[in-house]
């Protein structure tokens, strides 16, 4: 999960550089929600 959010987030940045503001801001949101997720899934892991 964590990679798919890494992914999301250089595939924001190479679209912020190029231009393309709407990608940009959509790969940004989408990468956000995985890494809330994965930090959930972390810690509900870590507690059971």
């Amino acid at each position: 999960m964590l990679e798919l959010a890494l992914l999301f987030f250089v595939i924001a940045i190479i679209a912020g550089a190029l231009g393309a503001g709407g990608v940009a801001g959509l790969s940004m949101a989408i990468a956000k929600w995985l890494v809330i997720v994965f930090v959930v899934l972390a810690v509900v892991s870590l507690l059971l």
